[in-house]
């Protein structure tokens, strides 16, 4: 069992779709917050639903948080045959802010139906010609405006349906001229232009209850450590000038964007500022140094989890196949 009241400030994936033996000692031994899922971890509703009890199980709690890359497009961990294929956020943009609520909710109802809790969705990043594609068409569109408008949205759906959103990539990712899973991207845009753009839809949507860093390095503000690892960022950005004070869980350590070894990054991200250290891949080794190098929860970062599940609502009833036809005449008229 678990040996501590309070949990460790990580999250981390396993391996397949089943636990090992050793990923559940080296669970109940480490007592994490929660557990990531991928495409490997989901083959079926059935499958998903015995390994998130197993991980929950592992910690000895039944509310430890689930969460997964659910936006629909190109980032979908569930698909058919077992769930619908959702379309991407700028496609729901066309098709208007009532599509992206309904989309939002239809994903919160497969995801509640399998034990998930947090979903890593919607991106507040802009999209920006000649950027990286790794944002593209994972943004709802290049205006602050437009973007904090659908991303609220999205927003609504999600915890309508009882399912914490986690915006992202705070304090934006969209000027990135590289992807982040492979190499650190810079951004030499002045603070000022910043401030007008990228932060700002995420200083709208300051409310809500979980936020992931970005992997980037913006030079104006601290030219030597990217956002995940600055507090010079999190601190005076997203702490300071956006306003949020929810939920903070890094992007995944294991991303090429990150140098140094899985302990230093874990202990740079919450020295930065991070509530939460995420780790994605399931690799044993680089987990017991994430475990290592990670402490427990801290007191704010315990009032800001309450806080998030505080803002759900009351379940209400949920007409599927209605919200499923609405959907699918809206996307077809965009």
């Amino acid at each position: 069992m678990p040996n501590r009241s309070i949990p460790l400030a990580a999250i981390f994936g396993c391996a397949g779709e089943r636990l090992t033996d050793a990923e559940r000692e080296f669970f109940a031994a480490s007592d994490p917050l929660g557990f990531i899922l991928f495409k490997r971890n989901c083959a079926d509703p059935a499958q998903i639903t015995r390994l998130i009890a197993d991980l929950r199980g592992a910690v000895g709690r039944d509310d430890a948080p689930v969460l997964i890359d659910q936006e629909g497009g190109r980032v979908q961990r569930l698909g058919p045959p077992h769930w619908p294929t959702y379309p991407a956020p700028a496609r729901l943009a066309a098709a208007g802010v009532e599509a992206a609520t309904l989309a939002a909710r239809l994903i919160a109802d497969d995801l509640g139906g399998l034990g998930i809790t947090v979903d890593c969705f919607p991106l507040l990043d802009l999209a920006f010609p000649g950027a990286d594609q790794v944002i593209g068409d994972r943004a709802w569109s290049g205006d602050p405006d437009i973007v904090a408008r659908f991303g609220r949205a999205a927003c609504d759906g999600l915890l309508q349906g009882q399912i914490l959103p986690v915006n992202k990539h705070i304090p934006g990712h969209g000027r990135a001229s590289v992807d982040s899973h492979h190499a650190l991207p810079r951004v030499a845009t002045p603070r000022a232009e910043l401030s007008r753009t990228d932060f700002a839809p995420f200083r709208d949507l300051r409310g809500m209850p979980w936020a992931m860093t970005a992997h980037v390095v913006y030079e104006a503000i601290d030219p030597d450590r990217p956002a995940t690892l600055s507090r010079l960022v999190l601190d005076g950005v997203v702490r300071g000038e956006i306003g949020f004070d929810g939920v903070l869980v890094s992007d995944d350590l294991s991303m090429g964007a990150l140098s140094g070894d899985l302990a230093g990054r874990t202990g740079a991200a919450l020295d930065a500022g991070c509530d939460i250290a995420l780790h994605c891949n399931g690799r044993m080794d680089e987990m017991r140094d994430v475990a290592k190098a990670a402490r427990i929860l801290t007191d704010a970062a315990l009032r800001r989890l309450a806080a998030g599940v505080a803002l759900l609502p009351a379940r209400a009833a949920f007409d599927r196949a209605a919200a499923e036809a609405r959907l699918a005449h809206l996307t077809a008229a965009a």
